[in-house]
């Protein structure tokens, strides 16, 4: 392409980042690029009392740079991809996109307002600072507690509002403060999964618009343009077009994908979607290898759900955060254990390098005891036995994430090396994770607890029927029977093998061992 490009970009640090990142690619393809400064709407809104929730996705971003698009005043915009409405102008296209950088938000904290004790490391009643609807249902899902503020301004305004105290945490997208190469060492960096506080579709993406006339400029981005991007992101916005919403709906979405065992692309998606801000969510987890109509099959899937009657072999308190999150969706959720626990003593702690807990039993019972575990490496299974370690004042060194025992056993083993490690456990529990240790001399079972059997008759009508240990399993059938209709949920393959010889057909076992995967499993078959 002869002539020079010249690209629109807003004036802020972050943009003006983003025009020269994509300046600097154009040139490395032998293209002359200039860039062009335009003032919009939204940058002018930062200044208003107008709440970003109201902005973000529906062109305060954006309708400037597309204006000038039109006007043939600039030849390329580049956009926030988040930012973009899903709808694009008559005559503009989005010709491709960037790789995609980290799609992360990332949780900044005042090193004093620091708890280690409670998720996110962010400290109880903490005032968060946040404009984003999506980001705010979120918060309020897994941290009640925390309250909420408005946040407004560019990228280092914002963390400057932080530091002079208008907030005690606030919540940035990654991409924005890695591509910026800010010096955060006065702060505590929290970095959130993306898998379990979802990002915004094409957070962490850049998009190019161009005129659909043009062309040859069309043929020069894709010089630039990332096919696998654009794939996942597409879903993702698919998904925010179908429930027609900008960011006044609070809708996360993200897409990945990786190769199956028969080497074809298996996409995962992770959804996010609540009627406001101050609802509690709709947590999903989907996957396929055929992406026809998998957005509009995830969006229907997400309107279509349908409280119901649930029976849980787990005791419950408000305060966790399964009860909180099917509850404020309308789910009539009755939990009782069917076992009861007895702490069992040892007279001293064996001498290893490792304690390795399968469940928060056995961290309860463990320290019940007030062992000396001074020197001693940590390993778990699950979010949850990982927030029961954190509260008892530890970090765990190794975290399995799998519900398949025989896989976190052996990426255990592979961290642990020959080294000792102590497995506390309830006396004849399966040792699922012990069997993949190279060494069985290396293997210490200590028993902390046991269980005694406490079944009850549960009423016929729960519909869905989740069992959460073998041992639950067995209690339950010894005083009811399987009704025709009902759903069965297993967490763990040791748990879906009890119900198995029952002759019970599992329905879904949830991805892994914490209180969010049990969420998604139940919004999945409801």
């Amino acid at each position: 392409m002869d002539k020079t490009i010249i690209i629109g970009t807003r004036g802020s640090e972050l943009a003006l980042w983003q025009a020269n990142y994509t300046k600097n690619l154009l040139e490395e393809k032998g293209h002359t690029v200039k860039l062009k400064i335009i003032a919009t709407e939204g940058d002018s809104s930062q200044e208003w009392n107008t709440s970003f929730d109201k902005m973000e996705g529906k062109g305060f971003f954006t309708k400037e740079l597309e204006e000038a698009l039109l006007k043939k005043e600039i030849d390329l915009a580049v956009h926030s991809h988040k930012d973009v409405p899903t709808e694009n102008p008559d005559g503009l296209l989005i010709a491709g996109v960037s790789k995609r950088e980290d799609p992360s938000d990332t949780l900044l904290i005042r090193k004093e307002h620091v708890d280690k004790t409670q998720k996110w490391n962010l400290k109880k009643n903490a005032v968060v600072g946040t404009s984003s609807a999506r980001r705010k249902s979120q918060v309020l899902a897994f941290r009640p507690d925390a309250e909420l503020k408005d946040l407004r301004g560019n990228v280092p305004t914002r963390i400057k509002k932080l530091r002079d105290g208008d907030y005690e945490a606030i919540i940035l997208a990654t991409a924005g403060i890695e591509r910026l190469e800010l010096d955060l060492d006065d702060l505590h960096v929290e970095k959130l999964n993306p898998e379990e506080f979802i990002p915004a579709p094409a957070q962490g993406v850049l998009a190019w618009q161009i005129r659909e006339e043009d062309e040859d400029l069309l043929s020069v981005i894709d010089e630039i343009s990332d096919f696998d991007v654009l794939v996942k992101i597409n879903i993702e916005r698919r998904i925010l077009n179908l429930f027609d919403g900008g960011c006044q709906l609070p809708l996360g979405a993200y897409c990945d994908a990786d190769p199956d065992d028969e080497d074809r692309l298996r996409f995962k998606v992770w959804t996010s979607v609540a009627e406001a801000w101050d609802k509690q969510p709709k947590q999903l987890y989907f996957e396929t290898s055929n992406t026809d109509d998998f957005a509009e099959e995830i969006a229907e899937r997400i309107k279509n759900i349908s409280p119901k009657k649930i029976f849980i072999t787990k005791t419950l308190k408000e305060s966790d955060y399964l009860y909180r999150a099917l509850n404020g969706l309308g789910f009539d959720l009755e939990g009782i254990s069917l076992i009861e626990f007895k702490q069992l003593r040892f007279k001293e702690l064996p001498q290893a390098d490792w304690i390795f807990f399968s469940s928060k039993h056995s961290v309860r019972y463990f320290f019940n005891l007030k062992p000396d575990v001074k020197g001693r490496k940590f390993a778990c299974v699950g979010t949850s036995t990982s927030a029961e370690l954190r509260a008892h004042g530890h970090r765990a060194d190794f975290i399995g994430q799998s519900t398949d025992n025989k896989l976190v056993g052996k990426q255990f083993a592979a961290k642990a090396g020959s080294s000792k490690v102590i497995f506390p456990i309830a006396k004849d529990s399966t040792q699922y994770i012990q069997w993949q240790m190279p060494k069985r001399d290396n293997v210490i079972n200590l028993n902390v607890y046991s269980t005694i059997k406490h079944s009850i008759e549960v009423s016929a009508d729960k519909k869905i029927i989740v069992f959460t240990s073998p041992a639950n399993v067995e209690a339950y059938f010894e005083k009811n029977t399987w009704q025709p209709g009902q759903i069965s949920i297993a967490m763990g393959d040791a748990t879906a093998m009890a119900l198995n010889k029952k002759k019970v057909k599992v329905n879904v076992k949830p991805s892994a061992f914490d209180d969010l995967a049990m969420v998604r499993a139940i919004l999945g078959v409801s």
